[in-house]
């Protein structure tokens, strides 16, 4: 793969996961990257935050020869991917969504799990950076410029399969979480994709990525989410996340960083795949007790 010389810049860097909109208003053009993560009807809206690069996870950053959606890609796919967007190992990233915090998690774990750890979420989206009064440009995330010349390192055990979590669900060290909804855990409420059985993996827990958030997609202060965390896994420290294709998972695991732990992994098929029939067992009703 061709690849240009990085600029010289400035490092910035985050103080953590999780930066607010003030932060990233004050260092716009000091070599700080963003990526706008936004999936579904939000994808390639016309409003971003100025210079803003689109992390699409419903295009060329996912693995489309997957029979389940937002797969992740394998490490020259999403090199090649973050090249074209111009990334260079040595810049600091900060990605946000249009809903808050749904879809950006995902990248910022993507990105962790491929070796690139100076990545950071926006608290709150483009929603908070508006509600700020800071500026929009109104255009989708583009980009023109240069290749960079990032390279992924993937870490192995951040992005498991179904077969990881099978072993996890097994094992009384670990906790599985699933972020959906209450109702689509319990199977009282359809799935959102056709094909796919109701309920739960057996043993797992529900914890709604939801709850882990204030009004308008504000991710909670550390000691609620520990408090949160603590209730649904009880002493257990090694967490595994699924939700519907591995997307709000990673709301869950921005929320374990934030509170402390650090055995953490998401299961990148998810309901999707562990949903579809098979002999893989399903659960339904209320959430197990951990």
């Amino acid at each position: 793969m061709s690849t240009t010389t990085p600029p010289e810049h400035t490092t910035v860097e985050p103080a953590g996961p999780l930066v607010d909109a003030d932060w990233v208003a004050g260092r716009l053009g000091e070599g700080l990257v963003l990526f706008d993560a936004s999936v579904g009807a939000r994808r390639g809206a016309d409003a971003r935050i100025p210079g803003a690069r689109p992390f699409d996870l419903d295009g060329d950053l996912s693995d489309h020869t997957s029979a389940v959606p937002h797969t992740m890609p394998g490490a020259e796919q999403f090199t090649e991917a973050l090249r074209r967007l111009g990334l260079n190992d040595t810049d600091t990233v900060v990605v946000y969504d249009a809903q808050g915090i749904y879809s950006s998690a995902r990248a910022w774990w993507m990105l962790r799990a491929m070796g690139f750890d100076r990545v950071a979420v926006l608290d709150g989206g483009l929603p908070a950076w508006t509600a700020a009064g800071h500026p929009v440009e109104a255009e989708p995330a583009a980009y023109d410029g240069p290749r960079g010349a990032f390279t992924a390192r993937p870490r192995p055990g951040l992005i498991v399969d179904a077969d990881a979590v099978a072993a996890a669900l097994a094992d009384p060290r670990a906790a599985v979480l699933d972020a959906r909804t209450r109702e689509r855990y319990a199977g009282t409420a359809p799935e959102p994709r056709p094909g796919l059985r109701g309920g739960h993996m057996p043993g797992s827990v529900s914890l709604p990525f939801g709850e882990l958030q204030r009004d308008g997609g504000v991710m909670r202060p550390a000691e609620e989410l520990r408090t949160a965390f603590k209730a649904a896994a009880g002493d257990r420290e090694q967490l595994y996340f699924s939700c519907g294709s591995g997307v709000t998972a990673c709301v869950l695991a921005l929320g374990a960083t934030l509170a402390g732990y650090r055995e953490l992994a998401v299961y990148d098929g998810s309901w999707s795949e562990w949903g579809l029939p098979s002999e893989r067992p399903v659960a339904t009703g209320g959430s197990d007790s951990p």
